[in-house]
């Protein structure tokens, strides 16, 4: 049989939010196990937004699916010390890991932990560099993206994707796998840090937005849906839905005249132009008058005749949807698509749920799990790790150490 990719790796998660939830749900997803600790009665996100009627969170479940969940008041030393046992248990052959987003130190520090663990990987993110708090929010206005996000206009315009939580997220899975290499190669464990606003301003420097400034001169400017340095733009169609249409290579191009029949007349406006759409920078500098020529094909069809079209002539096109229309219109959002499973989240409610994006040749995919009641597992990993009896296990619930 084949085992999943991470299969006897034990992460331990204390986190709130998005980033450290999504890095732990991606190494679950992968195979290892993760328990998920959390104060009792839940942490500052287990009540976030979407709730279902009963006011129990989706999102909770969701990002936390496939864990194991622990309650334990931390802010009592015998939590604590519970809590850095459950860290550092495990066999000498595999490294015990930690990844949080949360302030954590003195017994939960990397000193205190790597002193009875010398093989701990540990994975913290910051807010800052500086060790400053932060949130996706924050960290994306000071990064520069809503400034360029829209139509030109007086105020910023702030995108609903928690960017870089999830991308802070992916990169401490990265971390861990990464971490756990070097101890395969040294059986050396380590400390690895990183912060929200790095990842935000790597990513910025990395597509070059800030070098554009440095080298150029020049500062990018909001311009509605065009896509940059090429063209490509959104069309209201006759039904009053939307579509994006990309022309990122000459072949898509002529594509995109081919289905709309604009080819002849659009050539003859940019000559008069002294333009030549042959190529990304003079289709991008003509963007306003290709996109004007070809509204009016648009208007008088409707998305599903204008994506029929374009589909046809090997246009790269997408139409606009809403959530609910993306459930009910795209395959790629049902069970048609093998990452997809409608499972039962006990307490919550059932709806359609993903495994991990990635598919190895070797291995499959796991089917997607379902998320956990808030500490469900206690009593089961305290007793399993720790070796703690029924008895004990009264006796630190009647105290307010565990919950479960």
């Amino acid at each position: 049989m084949n085992l999943p990719v991470l299969h006897g790796l034990k992460v331990v998660e204390f986190s709130a939010f998005v980033a450290a939830p999504t890095a732990g749900l991606t190494l679950a997803q992968l195979g290892a196990e993760v328990i998920k600790i959390d104060p009792i009665g839940g942490n500052i996100d287990r009540f976030r937004h979407p709730l279902n009627a009963q006011g129990v969170s989706l999102y909770w479940a969701s990002l936390n699916r496939g864990k194991r969940s622990v309650e334990l008041q931390v802010r009592k030393p015998q939590g604590r010390a519970l809590m850095q046992q459950l860290i550092c248990a495990g066999p000498a052959d595999s490294p015990p890991v930690f990844i949080t987003n949360l302030g954590v130190d003195g017994e939960l520090g990397y000193e205190a932990l790597s002193a009875l663990r010398s093989d701990l990987i540990m994975v913290q993110l910051n807010g800052s560099p500086d060790g400053g708090n932060a949130v996706d929010y924050t960290v994306n206005s000071a990064a520069g993206f809503p400034l360029v996000t829209g139509k030109p206009q007086d105020v910023p315009v702030n995108h609903v994707l928690p960017a870089w939580d999830i991308a802070a997220g992916l990169h401490m899975a990265l971390a861990v796998v990464a971490a756990e290499r070097h101890w395969q190669r040294t059986g050396q464990g380590q400390l690895v840090r990183l912060s929200l606003s790095d990842v935000a301003m790597a990513t910025a420097a990395n597509l070059c937005y800030t070098a554009d400034v440095e080298v150029n001169g020049h500062e990018r400017q909001p311009d509605g849906n065009f896509l940059y340095g090429a063209w490509g733009d959104s069309f209201a169609t006759a039904d009053g839905r939307h579509v994006m249409v990309v022309a990122l290579t000459e072949r898509q191009w002529a594509a995109v005249l081919q289905a709309t029949g604009q080819g002849e007349a659009l050539n003859a406006a940019a000559k008069a132009l002294n333009l030549v759409l042959d190529n990304d920078a003079t289709r991008y500098e003509a963007r306003g008058l290709i996109s004007t020529a070809l509204k009016p094909w648009f208007a008088a069809h409707t998305q599903a005749q204008a994506g029929a079209a374009l589909q046809a002539a090997g246009a790269l096109w997408g139409p606009y949807r809403s959530f609910a229309q993306a459930l009910a219109e795209d395959p790629r959002f049902s069970e048609a698509n093998p990452m997809f499973k409608q499972v039962e989240h006990p307490g919550v409610g059932r709806w359609l749920t993903p495994g991990s994006p990635l598919l190895f040749g070797a291995t499959g995919r796991a089917s997607p799990a379902a998320g956990p009641r808030g500490g469900q597992h206690t009593h089961q990993v305290l007793g399993q790790l720790l070796g703690l009896d029924a008895a004990a296990m009264q006796a630190l619930q009647q105290a307010g150490v565990v919950g479960g």
